[in-house]
């Protein structure tokens, strides 16, 4: 049961204790890196995140730290987030509006993908052409995600029909305007990513779609209907049946 009804954004709290506590299961997180945000104000600069140190697979919606992109003291504060999570979300939420969240992990099909010479993602079946005209690559690596490389990083996402972002040599960050949207995406790119490099594996040529059908689908994935919700709303429902916690 909810206990925390006084808690602002429950709903907006709880999906993301979902979302990280699912990203754990899949094995798609790592130690205690790897940040998940959600815009809860218009301008889209204030917003929660994990809290620093804390592991995926503990995270509640309490547990959640609220924090503002525009305030410099942030990280003077008892509950300061990870360095590197200030730069990379606070650069983000402060430069686009439009990706109200944004999930950052180094998952390992992911992460094969980043490390390639060509990052890109070609569109070779349904779940790669989801991402088809809508993903950027960071060719130019420069360390860890601290404010400076974390600024350049998040130039790449000014174009709102750009949903992910490859950082070469480092993993993959996924911006959407709710969790259930981006979660999806996040979810599906590693299964896209994989799909693509056991692909690679087999040395056999590679059967692309036609540019117009890769678009089509593209598109045909961003209006199914209530699909994300769905996937989110049966997350959940697993977790309160065997997990309950995360909602606390």
């Amino acid at each position: 049961m909810n206990t925390h009804a006084n808690i602002a954004h429950w709903t907006e709290r709880s999906d993301m204790a979902a979302a990280f506590r699912w990203t754990a299961r899949l094995n798609m997180h790592e130690a205690v890196a790897n940040h998940f945000s959600l815009a809860i104000n218009p301008e889209g600069t204030r917003f929660l995140i994990n809290p620093r140190g804390q592991h995926f697979a503990r995270i509640t919606a309490s547990s959640l730290v609220e924090i503002d992109a525009n305030d410099p003291t942030t990280m003077d504060r008892p509950d300061a987030p990870d360095p590197t999570a200030w730069g990379l979300h606070g650069s983000l939420h402060r430069a686009c509006p439009h990706a109200r969240c944004a999930m950052h992990v180094h998952s390992i099909h992911a992460t094969v993908l980043a490390s390639l010479a060509d990052s890109h993602l070609p569109a070779i079946d349904q779940n790669t052409a989801m991402f088809h005209n809508r993903v950027v690559v960071d060719d130019n690596y420069g360390g860890m995600a601290f404010e400076e490389e974390a600024a350049r990083c998040v130039q790449l996402l000014s174009n709102p029909r750009i949903t992910t972002m490859i950082m070469g040599n480092h993993g993959v960050l996924i911006v959407g305007r709710t969790v259930a949207e981006t979660f999806n995406r996040l979810y599906y790119f590693e299964r896209a990513a994989e799909t693509y490099i056991r692909a690679l594996q087999t040395g056999r040529p590679l059967r692309h779609l036609p540019e117009a059908v890769a678009e089509k689908t593209a598109q045909e994935w961003e209006a199914y209907p209530s699909f994300a919700e769905d996937h989110l709303r049966e997350i959940r429902a697993l977790l309160d049946a065997e997990a309950s916690n995360y909602a606390i």
